[in-house]
């Protein structure tokens, strides 16, 4: 009996998990040269830490957790906070603070944009992060998420402040039927419905929406689009993608087609956008698949790329008099994969913005930098 008892000590010792922690951070250091044809947006050029991030991660057996806190132009601000339950290697259920899936651009954080910033279009039409729950089953053909959520003023203030919370729902469906190193395909589309959100405005509180992106540069954080859609009810969002790659060449697209519809005799708002890009390996091996998020892992170390990517979005729409502006964007980006955790990139892009409700049409072109330091 004491030799069963000893056997059955050494066994529970081996089965119980070990809490493993990781800290993690990031530093962003970018230069910009931007010339606007209109001075009137404020866009100058300049250098900047546009963001710089510490945090931790924890796991413990099936348990994960992460909270990661950003420090940026003098604010400090809650990043990703979440906890993690892993059932199995292919169903998972997470809660918190994050960006929940919702096409490509889901695949990546910030920092690891292949084109250095992301589409203006993902931007406006995709949400930020946001407090919620989202259930992911992520197969070798097949990856699926299902989100509730809440609105991201939920962070910010009480509900005696804003009231009862705008919430919504959204999914991520891929289909991958070739994931292998050099020859990747898939394809998806996700979609969702929120309600309207929190507003200081009088007899506009949960009656409106915001949509908006900046010109695509850090170093100023201008608004190059912005519309505010008044006497609102529910966003209906939809949003195919595509991914090919055969060996040092990849080419992704996505689509965004939102709806808000209105109260008051209001026409319903519709904008759209959708952004291609091109991206070739011009130093190294193959691309490879990103598994855990349904996109392309980072290319190896000493590895380098080019990507070209155009992005248009439409923010204006007749029927409903808004007019919150039309975007393009042509950007080309050179990346330098240097080591594991050090990426330094290059952009040039034109950005032009039309029929934008009291401001004037510009056109700004902007050269910039980035060296970035991610453990």
């Amino acid at each position: 009996m004491a030799m069963g008892l000893i056997m059955a000590t050494a066994v529970n010792a081996q089965e119980e998990p070990k809490l493993s922690v990781k800290p993690s951070g990031r530093i962003l250091f970018d230069a910009a040269y931007i010339n606007p044809q209109n001075q009137k947006d404020e866009l100058k050029s300049g250098v900047a830490i546009p963001d710089m991030r510490v945090g931790v991660g924890f796991s413990y057996g099936k348990w994960k957790a992460k909270l990661d806190i950003g420090y940026a132009y003098g604010k400090v601000g809650l990043k990703d906070v979440f906890v993690q339950y892993d059932f199995d290697k292919l169903n998972s259920i997470r809660g918190g603070y994050f960006i929940h899936q919702y096409g490509f651009q889901s695949s990546t954080s910030s920092s690891f944009k292949e084109t250095m910033e992301e589409p203006q279009s993902n931007a406006v039409f995709n949400n930020d992060r946001t407090l919620g729950v989202m259930y992911e089953y992520n197969g070798k053909k097949f990856l699926g998420t299902a989100s509730i959520i809440v609105e991201t003023e939920a962070m910010k203030r009480p509900t005696d402040e804003i009231g009862n919370e705008g919430i919504g729902a959204q999914t991520r469906l891929l289909y991958r039927p070739f994931t292998e190193r050099g020859k990747m395909f898939q394809i998806g589309v996700s979609g969702g419905i929120d309600g309207a959100r929190y507003s200081s405005t009088e007899g506009q509180n949960h009656k409106q929406f915001t949509m908006s992106s900046n010109w695509p540069t850090r170093v100023a954080k201008v608004k190059s689009q912005q519309v505010v859609v008044t006497d609102a009810k529910t966003m209906y969002k939809f949003s195919p993608e595509i991914m090919y790659s055969y060996g040092r060449f990849a080419v992704i697209g996505q689509y965004f087609l939102n709806t808000i519809t209105r109260d008051n005799g209001k026409n319903n708002f519709t904008g759209s956008g959708a952004y291609v890009t091109l991206r070739g390996l011009i130093k190294g091996r193959n691309y490879a698949p990103n598994m855990v998020d349904g996109g392309i892992a980072t290319p190896d170390p000493g590895n380098m790329d080019i990507c070209l990517q155009y992005n248009y979005t439409s923010l204006s729409d007749a029927k409903a008099d808004i007019r919150g502006g039309y975007l393009s964007d042509w950007a080309i980006c050179y990346n330098y994969y240097i080591n594991k955790y050090m990426i330094w990139r290059v952009r040039a892009s034109y950005t032009k913005v039309t029929n934008r409700s009291g401001f004037d049409n510009n056109e700004v072109s902007i050269l910039e930098t980035r060296f970035q330091v991610k453990f």
